[in-house]
């Protein structure tokens, strides 16, 4: 129960879903911690895409609470399956300000703070979307595909500072992001079929990310640094497929 006691951390996007049940968590296991979001519902309210909203985020939590040691980057936003042809340069720049520029502005302000106190972790939310086509829009995909690429140069550029980068890979999870999915599926009588695709034959639910969240948080995940943890039933395991294959148990 005592796995962050005396940390201090930040977690963006907390309002609901993911960051949410990450906030609760931190908070069980010892931590001091400063859950942000645009919307209500959070501690305070802060663009996690704005470099003016971030900065300030972190300058309230040192000025508060003596440092900082940890920062969960978790905002993020869908944008929708729109295709690429029916997706305008509006909607990429706010994709790519609140997914991927919202990681980086996390890094840029968190990672000199958390030295200061000899090291800690940022944690960066990613999606298996980010790893091949066939999870998201492709906008969202690319932005994912970037935070991957991001948490990776960012661990090197930080090298010796004791400051870990790593990104979790959520599959399909139950948030205010996928609520329309879970909705049409249950208005649908066809709430069994989501997730079907990966081998657990299930959704996630935001604490098993909290969960992940937590390790790459926690000192048990000392030596993990500038990787991508995937947590999504294995549905990244292989491509999807629209056949299934039922494999007898020897």
């Amino acid at each position: 129960m005592d796995r962050l006691k005396g940390k201090v951390a930040i977690v963006t996007g907390a309002a609901s879903g993911i960051g949410k049940a990450t906030v609760e968590l931190f908070r069980s296991e010892g931590a001091t911690v400063l859950g942000a979001d645009a919307v209500e519902g959070a501690d305070v309210s802060s663009d996690a895409g704005s470099e003016a909203g971030v900065r300030e985020l972190v300058e309230q939590v040192v000025k508060q609470h003596g440092g900082l040691d940890i920062f969960f980057a978790n905002a993020g936003i869908s944008g929708g399956f729109a295709s690429i042809a029916e997706q305008t340069e509006a909607d990429w720049a706010e994709i790519l300000r609140v997914n991927l520029i919202g990681p980086f502005l996390a890094i840029k302000y968190g990672a000199p703070e958390i030295a200061k106190r000899g090291g800690g972790s940022i944690v960066c939310t990613a999606s298996v979307a980010g790893l091949r086509a066939g999870a998201g829009g492709a906008a969202y995909s690319a932005s994912k595909a970037g935070v991957i690429n991001l948490v990776q140069t960012a661990a090197q550029q930080l090298s010796a500072t004791n400051v870990r980068v790593n990104a979790i890979c959520p599959g399909l999870i139950e948030t205010g992001m996928t609520k329309p999915i879970y909705d049409m599926a249950r208005a649908a009588g066809q709430e069994e079929r989501l997730g079907e695709l990966n081998p657990l034959r299930r959704g996630g639910e935001p604490e098993e990310i909290a969960k992940a969240a937590l390790f790459l948080a926690s000192d048990e995940a000392s030596y993990v640094n500038g990787t991508a943890l995937v947590v999504d039933g294995g549905l990244s395991s292989s491509h999807p497929t629209t056949r299934r294959f039922e494999l007898r148990m020897l």
